[in-house]
């Protein structure tokens, strides 16, 4: 799969069959999609490509209220696209000087002249274009005078996706990891850098692996306990559990953090770019009367999820 940082070379893509969206999550709702625009097409001997933007445009429109948390950051969103059988992703800058772009202006000077479009796979209910001028309704109107065919992506198909997305969401915000893999075709995952942290796990005999999620608007799901498969940079799979949450037995942060316990697992892992999969969350993050106590609840926590791993082979 190749990515285009905006409308560079774009000479390369051959007959490309398009559609344009956020596709957050990736989840089975937009697979289907995917699946639709790579057989459309392979009918005309082209390529599929998915026309996305960066940032998202609810950031640049709406800097201080967008209240954004995506389900997957550019990054793990590429990565999804790649392994479901996209062979092109046009990340395009999304700027308030691109947003005043009409809707004729995007399809004639981007589409068509920059991009050569062939056929263009939509929902019903998309819109774009300055003032949301550019439907379905205007892309039936203007497709014959420049060339290229339009596929509708129906109803029942687009309500898939939205549905699917709010679930996926609300199921995250509560914890629901089994829901949320349902939905998303594969397990929920954070992706960051393991960074230098207190090391008071280490002290009470649970040393931990401290997550930095490099994102600020990636969706973090429920504070609590979890069982996790993480996957280090020499590809190698280890099991363990995570903590999700403020320490309020340590500490009276409000700041978030991510901490990550390996079972049976020796080494340093700071500075590793690692994928941590979320499994199942055992319980809610608790405040101790004491670190003894805190460490007695470690000790149960491990031997439920250890049980988990066991039962689940």
């Amino acid at each position: 799969m190749r990515i285009f940082k905006g409308f560079e070379a774009l000479e390369e893509i051959k007959n490309p069959v398009l559609t344009i969206g956020t596709f957050d999550g990736v989840h089975l709702g937009h697979q289907k999609i995917i699946q639709q625009l790579n057989a459309e097409a392979e009918k005309v001997g082209g390529e599929s490509v998915l026309f996305t933007f960066y940032p998202h445009p609810r950031m640049v429109l709406y800097p201080e209220t967008h209240g954004l948390k995506l389900i997957q950051t550019q990054l793990e969103k590429n990565d999804k696209l790649r392994r479901i059988g996209l062979d092109n992703i046009i990340v395009h800058p999304f700027t308030k000087e691109f947003s005043r772009l009409t809707a004729i202006e995007f399809v004639r000077d981007y589409l068509v002249n920059k991009l050569h479009v062939k056929k263009l796979v939509i929902g019903y209910d998309h819109q774009f274009g300055k003032n949301r001028e550019g439907s379905l309704k205007f892309l039936l109107e203007v497709c014959e005078t420049y060339g290229f065919e339009v596929i509708e992506i129906g109803a029942q198909e687009i309500d898939e996706v939205n549905v699917s997305s709010t679930k996926i969401r609300k199921a995250i915000q509560k914890g629901d990891m089994a829901l949320a893999e349902r939905y998303l075709g594969e397990k929920f995952e954070l992706y960051g850098k393991v960074v230098q942290g207190e090391a008071l796990g280490r002290q009470i005999g649970f040393p931990t692996a401290n997550l930095d999620i490099e994102s600020d608007i990636k969706l973090i799901p429920a504070t609590g306990v979890y069982a996790v498969n993480v996957l280090l940079e020499n590809g190698s799979i280890h099991e363990g559990m995570m903590n999700i949450g403020c320490r309020p037995t340590v500490t009276d942060s409000t700041k978030v953090s991510m901490e990550i316990h390996l079972f049976n697992f020796e080494g340093d892992l700071y500075g590793q770019q690692v994928t941590v999969q979320l499994l199942s969350r055992f319980r809610d993050e608790m405040k101790f009367d004491s670190v003894s106590d805190l460490m007695e609840q470690l000790k149960q926590d491990e031997k439920s999820i250890r049980n988990y791993f066991t039962n689940c082979l």
